[in-house]
């Protein structure tokens, strides 16, 4: 793996600009009622979900918002056809095209933060190498493995020095198995993050930072759609797209209301999800060029079985967000 990673990591220069938007007025009312349904994971950078509905409506939208687990079980829900639009991983739509799916079409990013190996109460984690000898939990295949991976490869860490722990399922499963001692690390998304610090088992292991790699960056989601809804029901998912923005951008602007919006979201007590909200930049810093040399570097790596970047392009599709302000 860690000749694979340095293998690309020329190709791999980092393109992650914030984005940034002006949201213009809001779209006028549909003549027809369009239903989307949206397919979320219960996680902080994607609590704009929790104020769409309502603009949603004023629009003649309505969303049915369905909530999966991992990126992963929403990409595959997509692709069999039963979501017009969900949140993703970064490498969701590569993984898609490998696969031969053609039906999935990335919109945009969603945000940001500094990521940390969380590690268990009494394991030592000052540097990076001391992760040799431990077992540390990770998703398989997943965004943050990714970031992982590519952060241990940069800092010359071989990436075979620990026991890697598969752990499958939600984020609950990780704190769990931190928990009870099954690893002494685990690697993982928000709100799962900040659960076991605020819980007394765990604490960020600040020199363990894996979110700046040149190969990845620090991109903690994506919107896509699917390529149905964006044929058929364009002007639908213009709106979704727009009332998303909106939000997202009231949201950034103050954090005690992203902090409010956490907790509603989420079901987290206002000091926890105040502690998950104060990491996250709102706004993707993602771009379809990133998309295209992380589908490069999954193929060389091994994940994904076809190199498809050269795909990617036809399959972003920009306008969506690029539009929020051209009303």
């Amino acid at each position: 793996m860690k000749t694979l990673f340095r293998a690309v990591l020329g190709m791999l220069a980092a393109s992650t600009a914030l984005c940034a938007f002006a949201v213009g007025p809001r779209p006028a009312a549909l003549p027809q009622p369009v239903t989307l349904t949206v397919g979320y994971q219960k996680v902080g950078h994607l609590v704009p979900m929790v104020q769409i509905a309502d603009e949603l409506k004023k629009m003649n939208v309505e969303i049915k918002l369905v909530e999966f687990a991992r990126y992963a079980d929403a990409r595959t829900a997509m692709l069999a056809g039963s979501l017009d639009v969900a949140s993703v991983g970064p490498a969701d739509l590569a993984i898609a095209l490998s696969q031969g799916s053609k039906a999935m079409v990335g919109i945009m990013g969603v945000g940001s933060s500094l990521k940390y190996v969380i590690a268990r109460n009494g394991a030592k984690f000052d540097s990076w190498a001391d992760v040799a000898g431990k077992k540390i939990g990770i998703a398989p295949g997943s965004a943050v493995w990714f970031q992982f991976a590519a952060t241990m490869v940069e800092k010359n860490v071989p990436y075979g020095s620990f026991t890697e722990v598969k752990i499958q399922g939600g984020g609950a499963n990780f704190n769990q198995a931190l928990k009870k001692g099954d690893v002494d690390a685990i690697v993982t998304w928000e709100p799962f993050e900040t659960i076991p610090v605020n819980e007394g088992y765990g604490y960020f292991a600040k020199n363990l930072e894996y979110s700046q790699s040149q190969s990845v960056g620090a991109e903690l989601g994506v919107l896509a759609a699917s390529r149905d809804a964006v044929t058929k029901n364009r002007a639908a998912v213009e709106r979704f797209v727009w009332a998303y923005v909106n939000s997202m951008e009231q949201l950034g602007a103050s954090p005690d209301k992203f902090a409010e919006a956490v907790a509603k979201f989420t079901g987290l007590e206002m000091p926890m999800a105040k502690a998950v909200a104060t990491p996250i930049k709102l706004g993707g810093v993602v771009s379809v060029d990133q998309i295209k040399r992380q589908a490069a570097a999954f193929h060389k790596l091994g994940v994904i079985q076809k190199d498809v970047s050269a795909e990617i392009g036809d399959y972003w599709d920009g306008s969506f967000a690029r539009n929020v302000g051209a009303r």
